[in-house]
C-alpha cells in the first residue's frame, strides 16, 4: 500500500492554550520513531464558510497502515489523546494512503562557489 497520511482537522476550546497543545504533540511524535514526518499549520483565510470552525490541521505521514496501527495504540499517543480530546470542541479524522499526483519539484542547486 506504500505511505499512509493521518489527517486531524481541529476546532479548539476557546480558553485553550494551543501553543502547548503544539508542544506536546510535536515532543509526542518526536519520540515515536514510526512517525515519518509531522506537519501541522493554522487556517490563514478565515473563510467560515467553508472551514465551519476548523482553524488547525495536523497531518502525520507513516510507512504503512501498520505503523499508523502502532502509533494509534501506542501508550503515549493513548495518554496524549485524552489531553487532545479535552481541547478540542470538534474534530475530524481521516486516514488514507498517499496517491501522489504532482510530486514536489525539486529544491534548486546552491550557486557554484567561485
Amino acid at each position: 500500500m506504500g505511505e499512509v497520511k493521518h489527517l486531524c482537522l481541529v476546532k479548539f476550546k476557546e480558553e485553550v492554550l494551543v501553543d502547548d497543545i503544539l508542544q506536546g504533540m510535536t515532543k509526542l511524535v518526536s519520540e515515536m520513531d514510526m512517525v515519518k514526518s509531522f506537519e501541522w499549520g493554522k487556517d490563514v483565510l478565515n473563510q467560515e464558510m467553508l472551514t465551519q470552525g476548523f482553524t488547525h490541521v495536523f497531518s502525520l505521514t507513516f510507512a504503512s497502515s501498520e505503523d499508523l496501527t502502532s502509533y494509534m495504540s501506542h501508550e503515549r499517543h493513548l495518554e496524549f489523546a485524552g489531553t487532545f480530546m479535552a481541547a478540542i470542541d470538534k474534530v475530524v479524522v481521516i486516514d488514507f494512503p498517499v496517491v501522489i499526483a504532482k510530486p514536489a519539484s525539486p529544491a534548486p542547486a546552491p550557486p557554484a562557489a567561485a
